[in-house]
């Protein structure tokens, strides 16, 4: 099917994507309950208008991304290349009158605090699903670098994502969903650029925010969510601190235990992150500050991303998506939230070429359900739904990838 120009069909009147008179119809659609259609395709694809503190605004249907043209910004993967249904399903529920997103967290935002900072509970959070499927911590910042779209490149993107690009997504991607009953936003702390001349009024705002959690003996405390580019974890008389880039000021205490923790369970990506000066290491946590204003890390995980600020899981991805992103080539990563190594997902999708979205996978030897791929076609898919690419033999040089055959995807 051949895309067609970004529009809605609203009452039956069809609006280019910005045109007069788009909002008002919007409102109209909303008020008498009818559902826009998206005409990235002849046929169009069903949406629905949800009303925020603004106005209103069109949103896709759960579940039908996948239908969307894939040059259109409704369009996400189909959910086979995350093989989520079962283990996410309930984590995330969209409210469509509302619009709004619940998650399902299987780690705390809030803490009793009876103890010194350094001796609370902390964990490592590496990414387990619990069985009555939660996001974990790796899940929830995967989920919300999809839902911010920085898992999709295309040529008009090189140069253009900065820090800033990436933390005003994240928290576009943060407004409208909610946790432990709060407001997702509310608790989400991802540091601003940071300016020398702008310093002092950079400083207050981050502590007014942070003042919000200030410790209280004896009661609980609400817990911060972090999401910042790591630049360093130091060891320290009594266990480590953590620095993020863009707060020069401010520095996250880790007590000994969370510090061997981490580094056992994230040597690979830290050992990866050490040896590649291109590599960016983003880090979520969940900090309180102490009564002696020390902010605090009580779980943590961590990302390796590249320098278009692409999730990387080793080495031959960093390849694989460089290669993509030197070619211009349109293309979207694909995130393995929690799922087990062992289990062979994609590692990208083209999605500029008629058969789109065209998976491209890496044949690692960690991937032990390989009998899904026929060994003699390097074009058959472990998912059974299209053609593949597929780098078998990581020791050898990369095969050439297929040739774009769509424009503007």
């Amino acid at each position: 099917m051949e895309a067609l120009t970004a529009a809605y069909e609203v009452g039956g009147r069809r609006f280019e994507i910005g045109s007069p008179g788009l909002v008002a119809a919007i409102a109209e659609a909303y008020a008498a309950r009818l559902r826009p259609r998206c005409m990235c395709f002849a046929e169009g694809v069903e949406m629905y208008v949800a009303r925020v503190a603004n106005g209103h605004i069109v949103k896709r249907m759960p579940g039908t991304g996948s239908r969307h043209a894939p040059n259109c910004p409704s369009y996400e993967l189909p959910a086979e290349f995350y093989e989520l249904n079962q283990t996410l399903g309930s984590a995330i529920t969209e409210d469509l009158s509302t619009g709004n997103i619940t998650l399902k967290l299987d780690f705390s935002l809030s803490k009793l605090d009876r103890r010194p900072a350094t001796s609370a509970p902390c964990r490592v959070n590496g990414g387990s699903v619990s069985r009555d499927a939660r996001l974990s911590m790796r899940s929830l910042l995967h989920y919300l670098w999809d839902q911010a779209e920085l898992t999709h490149w295309h040529p008009g993107f090189e140069g253009k994502r900065s820090w800033a690009t990436v933390r005003r997504h994240l928290l576009r991607a943060a407004e409208g969903k909610f946790a432990r009953h709060a407001e997702l936003l509310g608790r989400l702390y991802v540091p601003e650029v940071f300016c020398v001349p702008r310093r002092d009024e950079i400083n207050a705002r981050r502590i007014a925010r942070c003042a919000r959690i200030s410790a209280a003996q004896g009661r609980a405390q609400h817990l911060m969510l972090l999401i910042a580019e790591l630049k360093e974890i130091v060891p320290t008389r009594f266990g480590a601190r953590a620095t993020v880039k863009h707060l020069p000021d401010l520095a996250f205490a880790l007590d000994e235990r969370l510090y061997r923790r981490l580094c056992r369970r994230f040597e690979p990506e830290l050992s990866m992150w050490g040896s590649a000066p291109d590599l960016h290491m983003v880090i979520i946590a969940t900090f309180g500050v102490s009564t002696l204003g020390v902010p605090t890390i009580s779980e943590l995980s961590l990302m390796p991303v590249n320098r278009q600020w692409l999730p990387v899981q080793d080495t031959f991805e960093c390849l694989l998506l460089d290669t993509l992103a030197r070619e211009n080539r349109h293309f979207i990563k694909v995130l393995r939230y929690d799922m087990p190594l062992e289990v062979l997902l994609p590692a990208a999708a083209l999605t500029d070429i008629e058969q789109s979205p065209l998976a491209l996978y890496l044949w690692r030897s960690l991937d032990v359900d390989q009998s899904a791929v026929n060994p003699t076609l390097d074009h058959t898919d472990p998912l059974g739904t299209t053609s593949a690419w597929v780098w078998r033999d990581l020791g050898a040089e990369m095969p050439p990838l297929p040739r774009p055959t769509m424009q503007g995807s």
